[in-house]
Order: C-alpha cells, then sequence, then structure tokens
C-alpha cells in the first residue's frame, strides 16, 4: 500500500563561525550562509528512499520559517521529494519548539485534508542552531500519534506499522510501531544523495504552498513569541579556550612526574 511520507525540514546557518551582536543578544545574520540543518538531510534521504522502496508512495517537505527558507524547500525537491510547503508569516517570528511543533501540526493537519492520510512524518533528530531534539516529539504530541526518537534504521513498513531500530547507549532497540507516526532520526540512517541535474530543474519549476496562521485555522496565542513558553535571558558566544600547557621532557617518566607536580600544584591530587 502506498505511504504518504511529510519530511520536516529547517533552514539553518550553514557555519559554525556564528556571531553575536553584543548590544541586542540576538545572531548577525549579515554574511551568513544558510541552508538545510544537517540532521535533516538524514530524513529527506530516508523519506525519499520509502517512496523508492514503495511504489505508488509521495513524499513531500515542510518547513516554517522566513520567505527565505524556500531555498532549503526547493532543495528537498532537488534531492527527491514531490512537493513543499511553506509556513510562514510575521506571526511565526519568534516561534520556540512548543509554537514551532504546533505550526507544523496545523500544516500536517492542512496536509491530511488535502492528501486524504499522512502515514509517516520524518524529522532531524535536532537542529544545529538549537539542539533541544523537541520538535518531532512535540509535533506527535500535538497530533496524538506515536513518536520515536533516534531512529537509525527502517527495516520493515506497511499499512499498518513500522519496524524500526533505536540506536541507544548500549545497543539497538527493535520496535514495532503503529501508523501513522513520528520518527526522528540520526545521522547513521543513511547517506545522503546529491541533487540530479533532473531534480535541480524539477525544483526550479515547482509551485511551493505557502500558509500563514489565517489559513492554517492556528490559535494565535499558540504561535510566534506569545505562544512561546520559553524565554531567552541571554545569547552569547561561550569564551575561547586558553591555551594549553604543555610538559616536556626527555622520557615518558619525566614528563609524567611534571604531570603529578603540575596536578598537585592545582591541588587536583
Amino acid at each position: 500500500m502506498p505511504l504518504n511520507i511529510i519530511v520536516c525540514v529547517k533552514q539553518t546557518p550553514a557555519t559554525a563561525n556564528i556571531q553575536i551582536d553584543s548590544h541586542t543578544g540576538l545572531l548577525k545574520s549579515d554574511g551568513v550562509n544558510w541552508g538545510i540543518n544537517p540532521f535533516d538531510e538524514y530524513a529527506i534521504e530516508e523519506g525519499i528512499r520509502l517512496k523508492e522502496r514503495i511504489p505508488g508512495s509521495w513524499c513531500g517537505a515542510l518547513t516554517l520559517g522566513l520567505p527565505r527558507s524556500e531555498e532549503v524547500l526547493r532543495e528537498a525537491i532537488a534531492r527527491g521529494c514531490d512537493e513543499a510547503f511553506h509556513i510562514c508569516g510575521q506571526e511565526f517570528d519568534g516561534s520556540d519548539t512548543f509554537a514551532t511543533s504546533y505550526a507544523l501540526h496545523k500544516g500536517i493537519q492542512k496536509l491530511i485534508q488535502t492528501k486524504g492520510k499522512i502515514d509517516l512524518i520524518l524529522c532531524g533528530k535536532q537542529t544545529n542552531d538549537g539542539d533541544a531534539g523537541q520538535v518531532g516529539p512535540g509535533i506527535a504530541a500535538w497530533l496524538d500519534w506515536p513518536s520515536v526518537s533516534y531512529v537509525k534504521k527502517i527495516e520493515e513498513v506497511n499499512e499498518k506499522q513500522v519496524k524500526i531500530h533505536r540506536m541507544m547507549e548500549d545497543g539497538s532497540d527493535i520496535l514495532e510501531v503503529s501508523l501513522p507516526a513520528v520518527l526522528s532520526v540520526v545521522k547513521e540512517i543513511n547517506e545522503p544523495r546529491l541533487p540530479s541535474l533532473k531534480g535541480k530543474m524539477a525544483s526550479k519549476k515547482a509551485v511551493i504552498s505557502k500558509w500563514n496562521a489565517e489559513e492554517l485555522g492556528c490559535d494565535r496565542s499558540k504561535v510566534g513569541l506569545q505562544g512561546s513558553p520559553t524565554v531567552v535571558a541571554k545569547r552569547f558566544l561561550p569564551p575561547s579556550r586558553p591555551q594549553g600547557t604543555r610538559l616536556d621532557g626527555a622520557t615518558i617518566e619525566d614528563k609524567a612526574k611534571k604531570l603529578v607536580e603540575k596536578l598537585k600544584e592545582h591541588k587536583l591530587i
């Protein structure tokens, strides 16, 4: 039975060299390169692989973000997604993970009305800017669907359930989860493909559906800053690490002796 799959993606800074305005505490966006959240690339790839594995299946990409976020949706289409959907509007500005998952679930509900059903939602395990890992489980909570995080393998899937391997510190759990469900995947699940020339051409021609809060029927008290219970008290860059101390010695024994002396000096032993 064909599946309808949605992959939730986010546009994030494509660099680790992030600058914070010392006066406002906000991210300096001028000159920043943006791209698909790295963890979402694996979710996109897995959605496309499932579509290729099960004939007749459909895979769409969904994001919440500023107008420039359309770029990551076109990238998802270039890689093999069939359609893309963009939730945007000033009313969503400042949304935390709670408000973000609420808005995304409203978008998914709209797609259920359009497509008749959504069987599976795939997310990256976290984003490289917030690192919270809460949006996938949050979407599942709003929809009242089963949710599994740290998924490293989708072994079997049919119209009723999916068999997955969940990464744990001491190995893996093998779970059977009823559909529809939300899965948050880790990078061990696959190796993302690069966009093909055919895919790039399709992405340029693609018409991306755009929805605001009113079109989704959102409760305005649950979106944007007003709907975000998380309060960011301060943003700052971590201090640079001090230069380390080099211990020289003619032999390993000499170095070990100096190390012990240094530890005693700092009262660590």
